[in-house]
């Protein structure tokens, strides 16, 4: 008797069946349309599915019923970087060995073709290429065949934050057309990262005419689709997490521009409270408003031009409390006189230091881009100078600032998290933050700069050291 092979959904549900897994109805809708597709002869496919909603892992299903189906297939996983497509790779790798449909898939011998990154079936056909190969976007497949190709999560970040790294993306997954065979399968798997996304459905679009299957987490009525996974309190602390800007583009599938985001100074709590300093069974203790702060530290970023002229010279200093919210307790522009007989570095130095001092400050982070490769040495001298021991750490900033500034305060301004002394206020930060702009190339957004700094250096809790020196240690354990 002729066995009828097994259907997607069927393979899924065998395969989660004995992991102790159910197979929610998003997951099955998702499978029924891959295979659909497939039936339907679609070549060119594209899912979008919200972060956390188990795509890849169904792709990785799909790869493993492909091959269990139809055992010639040769398939290639394109990703960011090999890394990334090599998970998936070996997620498939892995299903194929513990699925109980397909141990006649199995190689009989030894002969490595088993590996990580790639791996070849037990097959009749004699062919070149793997069952499968995983690949990074910039890694070298040419001459390379496949009958499917995936390329999951090619859009990240990193590759599509300027025009000039948006058109290399492009032109590399160009490549993958002399890799397809005639009728072969493409299907994109992803979110979108930015305004001009990979995935932007219109006219000319880089994936126009692909059949799509998009699924933002919540419906039309603002209702989770997955509510088992994502309740709606769920929802709600990830929205204030990662602001609404991030949340819009990788849990609703919306490629929003970058300019749809707005720093509302409105946002910023006041407080006009000093902090108190104390110790307690031997050690020290900050509070402020009658919260133990647990962490803190500046941010400097220097500039050491004629004041009044290019970038300003800033310092933020932040502390943290328990429920971590930030109070941006200071915020300097840092000056010097042209006319002084000292040197405007050291003049600057000595006003940090005394601020680092003043405030407790157990951290000074100074970016080091340009001209500040030389100052922490010469802060350090004036820290010793003042008798205060704080930690002067370099920072190398890499990632562009507009990503830097929005990255850092948006989740932070959403979530109402960010208190300032009435004191910032009387700078003109609230109104370099009103106006600005992430596409406008001459706005100000040093301040903005050095206090996307101090929350991002602030993920983790300081861990709790012995004193050292006359530096009095508030911090509370980690």
């Amino acid at each position: 008797m002729t066995t009828i092979p097994a259907d997607l959904l069927e393979f899924t549900w065998v395969w989660n069946h004995r992991a102790g897994l159910g197979t929610p109805a998003l997951h099955r809708r998702v499978l029924r349309w891959l295979e659909a597709r497939l039936d339907e002869r679609d070549h060119r496919l594209l899912l979008m599915a919200f972060r956390g909603a188990g795509k890849s892992t169904l792709v990785g299903l799909f790869c493993a019923w492909r091959l269990y189906r139809a055992p010639e297939t040769r398939i290639l996983v394109i990703a960011a970087d090999h890394a990334l497509a090599t998970r998936m790779v070996a997620t498939v790798r892995r299903i194929l060995a513990r699925h109980p449909l397909c141990g006649a898939l199995l190689p009989r011998g030894n002969d490595g073709s088993w590996a990580a990154d790639r791996f070849t079936v037990e097959r009749h056909a004699v062919l070149r290429d793997a069952s499968m190969l995983a690949a990074g976007i910039g890694g070298n497949i040419t001459g390379a065949r496949a009958e499917l190709i995936v390329c999951d999560d090619v859009e990240v970040a990193g590759n599509c934050d300027s025009d000039a790294k948006r058109e290399e993306l492009r032109d590399r997954l160009t490549e993958a057309e002399f890799v397809l065979v005639p009728g072969g399968t493409v299907l994109f798997v992803g979110t979108p990262h930015t305004a001009d996304s990979l995935y932007a459905e219109a006219e000319g679009a880089f994936l126009e005419g692909y059949r799509r299957l998009v699924l933002p987490l919540l419906d039309a009525n603002g209702l989770s689709i997955w509510p088992e996974r994502f309740p709606d309190a769920e929802v709600a602390a990830l929205r204030a997490r990662v602001g609404p800007l991030a949340f819009q583009r990788q849990m609703l599938l919306q490629p929003v521009a970058e300019d749809a985001a707005r720093l509302d100074p409105a946002l910023i709590a006041h407080y006009a409270e000093e902090p108190e300093y104390r110790e307690a069974n031997g050690r020290g203790v900050l509070t402020l408003m009658g919260r133990r702060l647990l962490s803190g530290g500046a941010w400097w970023d220097p500039a050491l031009g004629r004041p009044g002229r290019g970038d300003a010279s800033v310092l933020a200093a932040t502390y943290v409390d328990g429920d971590g919210r930030h109070y941006l307790h200071r915020l300097a522009y840092v000056t010097h006189d042209p006319e002084a007989a000292e040197d405007p570095a050291t003049q600057q130095c000595r006003a940090i230091a005394a601020i680092a001092r003043d405030l407790l400050l157990p951290v000074v982070r100074i970016e080091t881009n340009g001209i500040g490769a030389f100052l922490p040495g010469l802060l350090r001298q004036e820290l010793s100078r003042i008798g205060f021991n704080c930690t002067v750490k370099e920072i190398a900033s890499r990632a562009p600032k507009v990503t830097r500034i929005l990255g850092a305060l948006d989740p932070i301004l959403a979530a109402r998290k960010l208190s300032a002394h009435e004191s910032v206020f009387r700078t003109r930060f609230a109104r370099e933050m009103a106006a600005w702009r992430p596409d406008a190339a001459s706005a100000r957004d040093d301040a903005l700069d050095a206090l996307a700094g101090c929350i991002a250096a602030e993920p983790v809790r300081f861990p709790s050291l012995p004193p050292r020196g006359p530096r009095m240690d508030w911090r509370g354990a980690g």
